[in-house]
């Protein structure tokens, strides 16, 4: 195909009257804003001054106990009446637990919360249209029912139809998913409009149908709704018939050999496509030979295939278990997108929040510690990173840098972006409304799609190093987020006080222990990178941020002084070895000090939180088995991968849900036997690495 350089640079008139059209609006909203700020800021003055006394006092400790424990040492190695080593290894699990709880301490240093307007935001036709990116990539392990809800609830979103479009990747180039799909966009047509209409507020059909926490506060009982209730119903189960039908079928696996496949799922109702949001299915192309780069790489594919359909300035991220429960949750990101921080804003974290956790949740698979204190203690200082899906993401942030609007080189550009002119040029334009439902994909327009789906078009360009979501590591979502905030963007994070998003999260302790596997792996690989954090980050963001960042990179090696702690100390004591002051010596009070403070201050973290003490001994036995498991295995995996002798892997998270699973896991009695079998089964897998 021939293109023409001037009709990339002649596209600057186009961008700017459609920035102009966006600045009117914005100025009138600005000006309106001055007085009614579409968000607030809150800081949690309380917790904050409990924090640092907290960080202040156990510092102070810290130092003693470090005095005591060096002071040890050069004592036996004067009078040498004990083994040095024991002492040694004790003295680095200290010194390692001390540098981790310095890091961590960030967090806790300026914690806030966030109030947004969402009833002051501009009328329709100035909101900024929004792309929806939902990844899948192996239909066993993620079952198409499961991923269609995904689909249909972020299709109801209450967000102008015709300024969202929704995107599915599908990596496992599955054909029942392209069928799924069809069958979602034929239910889509009825739940749509009847979710609109009487102001549903769970969208997700199957949550809303399994009474999944239905809130029908607020509807209108009647006659009409009761009867249109039991045909969307009835219209439903058919719906999943066919999908669970067509899913246990044998052409249900995935295909790693294909070419790319791109289709606009439509039907031939004009009139009703155009008050519904277009749906696209992506599948890129997939060979055997070829690194494909996980997550990160069909991510990517979805920001190029995207900028020729719709090139939405904002992207919503979803994972394909996490469906939308809020409709609402579009406009209150506006709220921050469309405020005056807007310009430097890269992206708006909402939490993840989960329908399936265990009344006691014993492994912590809520990852509460996670969304309500960490995350809200880095929104306090410059924002939180990236957590892979529930936010809403600014396209620019994922290029290099601002795009300039002259000067432009285009061979610099296609260095960085890839050869294709069209994608060249869509940088540079806005979302065009006026689009043809029914004639979206042109053969040529197809044609240049497929380009920019294929394997081949990122060689010898940028992906992944400076643009788009980055290939470093496993945990692209972490470095990506990190490499913006190392370009001066910020973030924010809104926990609603309704979930916005809700999934479903690992049951058992097998899948928690390889979900935090790979997610150690990931985070080692990037802290032994010269990307660590403590080294890239000081010059680049504030040093508490950058610290935020290293400690989310660092945690992991707490695996090298659990298993000092755990061994040393015992073989100590049955050779008649001291390696703790006696209880009449003043420094035995440092030590109980430590331990009884740091204790205290998860408490009280717990209980604002809102949960139960109990939560406090779940989540300290699962960071006592996380250390001494994924942790070591996954910093082992990242260091034998460093040294060439082992290549990164992606074993997606089981999102099947086993109902015998689920009940186990909140009965006691199960947890010794579970255990054993989990062991067994990690100690095989190792042994396969």
């Amino acid at each position: 195909m021939n293109y023409n350089y001037n009709y990339i640079i002649n596209s600057h008139e186009t961008r700017e009257r459609e920035q102009n059209h966006y600045q009117r609006g914005n100025m009138a909203l600005n000006t309106h804003s001055a007085s009614h700020p579409l968000n607030l800021c809150h800081v949690k003055t309380r917790t904050l001054i409990i924090n640092r006394l907290y960080i202040f006092s156990h510092s102070i400790a810290i130092a003693f106990l470090i005095y005591y424990r060096a002071s040890s040492i050069l004592t036996l190695i004067v009078t040498k009446t004990q083994p040095l080593i024991p002492h040694l290894l004790i003295f680095i699990a200290e010194l390692t637990l001390s540098f981790i709880w310095i890091l961590s301490q960030s967090f806790l240093w300026r914690p806030v919360i966030r109030t947004v307007f969402p009833e002051r935001l501009p009328e329709d036709e100035q909101l900024p249209p929004i792309d929806v990116f939902i990844c899948t990539a192996d239909p066993e392990k993620e079952p198409p029912l499961g991923v269609m809800n995904t689909v249909v609830s972020a299709m109801t979103l209450n967000y102008p139809a015709r300024k969202l479009t929704v995107y599915l990747s599908d990596d496992g180039g599955c054909p029942v998913t392209l069928e799924a799909m069809s069958e979602a966009w034929r239910f889509a047509k009825t739940w749509v409009p009847f979710c609109k209409k009487y102001g549903v507020k769970i969208i997700c059909p199957e949550a809303y149908f399994a009474e999944r926490g239905v809130d029908d506060e607020g509807l209108v009982y009647n006659d009409e709704f009761a009867a249109e209730k039991v045909k969307v119903k009835g219209e439903y189960e058919s719906f999943a018939h066919k999908v669970t039908k067509i899913s246990e079928s044998e052409r249900c696996r995935s295909n790693k050999d294909h070419s790319s496949v791109v289709e606009v799922v439509s039907d031939e109702s004009v009139h009703t496509q155009r008050e519904m949001p277009l749906l696209v299915y992506v599948s890129r192309e997939k060979r055997p030979y070829h690194n494909h780069q996980f997550k990160a790489g069909s991510l990517n594919a979805l920001l190029r295939v995207s900028s020729l359909i719709s090139n939405s300035p904002y992207i919503l991220g979803l994972d394909c278990d996490m469906y939308c429960n809020d409709a609402n949750s579009a406009r209150q990101a506006m709220c921050f997108h469309l405020a005056p921080i807007s310009s430097s804003l890269a992206f708006v974290q909402f939490p993840q929040r989960f329908y399936n956790i265990s009344k006691h949740d014993i492994y912590e698979s809520e990852l509460r510690s996670t969304f309500k204190t960490l995350w809200s203690g880095m929104d306090g200082i410059k924002g939180p990173c990236l957590s892979g899906t529930c936010y809403y993401l600014k396209r620019e942030a994922l290029y290099t840098h601002h795009l300039p609007l002259e000067d432009i080189n285009l061979k610099e550009l296609k260095e960085c972006f890839g050869s294709s002119n069209d994608f060249l040029k869509s940088m540079h334009q806005k979302y065009c409304e006026n689009m043809d439902y029914g004639k979206v994909l042109s053969d040529g327009l197809l044609q240049e799609i497929k380009l920019l789906s294929s394997c081949g078009y990122e060689n010898n360009t940028k992906w992944g190093k400076e643009v788009g979501f980055r290939y470093f590591s496993v945990v692209e979502d972490y470095f990506t987020s990190f490499n913006m905030h190392c370009k001066k963007w910020v973030s924010v994070y809104y926990m609603p006080q309704k979930a916005a998003f809700l999934g479903s999260c690992t049951t058992s302790l097998n899948d928690s222990l390889i979900q935090g596997t790979r997610w150690t792996s990931g985070l080692i690989e990037v802290a032994l990178s010269r990307f660590s954090p403590i080294i890239y980050g000081p010059s680049r963001m504030s040093i508490l941020h950058s610290f935020c960042y290293a400690w989310l990179a660092s945690f992991p090696f707490t695996f090298l002084p659990f298993w000092i702690l755990a061994t040393i100390p015992q073989l100590a004591l049955l050779n008649g070895v001291t390696v703790y002051p006696e209880v009449k010596s003043p420094f035995f009070l440092i030590f109980l000090y430590v331990f009884v403070l740091s204790n205290l201050q998860h408490m009280r973290e717990i209980h604002s939180t809102g949960a139960s003490l109990k939560v406090w001994i779940y989540e300290q036995r699962t960071w006592m088995v996380k250390g001494i498991t994924c942790h070591l295995y996954g910093s082992m995996y990242a260091i034998m991968e460093k040294l060439g002798a082992k290549e990164a892997s992606f074993l997606p998270t089981n999102k099947v849900i086993d109902d015998d699973q689920w009940i186990h896991s909140n009965f006691r009695s199960h947890i010794v036997v579970e255990n054993y079998v989990v062991l067994v089964q990690l100690l095989n897998q190792w042994s396969r690495f």
